[in-house]
């Protein structure tokens, strides 16, 4: 019904009908095979569908109310571990936040993290252990000690359609990318940006772009830590990345 029915409903009505669907999604601690599932790739392949995923209750609520504004048909992926984890104060006012405009979380210059949803605290928490490790550089002349590892995090929050120029003129910026979420890597949104940021940004690239995901699996119960791209996975690439 989302594929065949909704996503081309206001384009077969001539304008004249729109819709819209909520949906939870992502790892939740002990969801296992189906209820811990991340298919947003799978939406984005489908011509007509906007895929909206906000990272907290404040991005949540202005997002949702975008959504069901526009007026085209949207799935809103919402993260089920924020119904569990997320505390924030959200105005009680009507407000909205815009569509396909990622959000620069974190300044930083040697690297930039692109992620959604739930993964942007593990991003962050990331971000907060590279920036504590002391980088060594040399040349013919000197060795430096540089301190911490600068990452420049992104909250892509529309998957379709993607903000093209936030990443680019980060990516332009750092020379490094690294794209983290929970769905399975193979055909997960990450390959999708790697290979537009190759096509915009080649001659700016110092590294291969790192991808750090979920596993070609079903999702796991008790071995869910080791499917998860955690703070470690992602760490553990950042560090690669910047010393390739």
């Amino acid at each position: 019904m989302i594929v065949n029915e909704a996503a081309k409903f206001r384009y077969r009505s001539g304008n004249e009908f729109n819709c819209g669907v909520r949906s939870p999604y992502g790892a939740v601690g002990h969801g296992g095979h189906y209820h811990s599932q991340s298919p947003e790739s799978f939406f984005c392949h489908v011509p007509g569908l906007k895929v909206v995923i906000p990272r907290s209750p404040r991005q949540a609520k202005g997002l949702l109310l975008s959504c069901i504004r526009d007026p085209n048909p949207v799935i809103f992926f919402e993260p089920k571990l924020l119904y569990r984890l997320s505390v924030e104060e959200v105005p009680e006012d009507d407000y909205m936040l815009p569509l396909s405009e990622a959000e620069v979380i974190r300044q930083g210059s040697d690297i930039t993290l692109i992620g959604w949803g739930a993964q942007l605290s593990i991003l962050e928490q990331a971000c907060d252990a590279a920036a504590k490790i002391q980088q060594t550089s040399s040349n013919f002349y000197l060795a430096l000690i540089q301190e911490g590892i600068s990452c420049e995090l992104i909250d892509l929050k529309t998957l379709i359609p993607w903000d093209k120029e936030t990443i680019e003129s980060s990516v332009r910026k750092t020379g490094k990318l690294l794209i983290s979420h929970e769905a399975p890597v193979t055909g997960g949104f990450g390959a999708e940006i790697s290979a537009s940021i190759v096509e915009r940004c080649f001659l700016r690239l110092e590294a291969p772009i790192a991808r750090v995901c979920g596993l070609d699996t079903p999702f796991p119960l008790v071995y869910e830590q080791f499917y998860l791209p955690t703070m470690n996975k992602i760490l553990d690439a950042i560090k690669a990345t910047v010393k390739y």
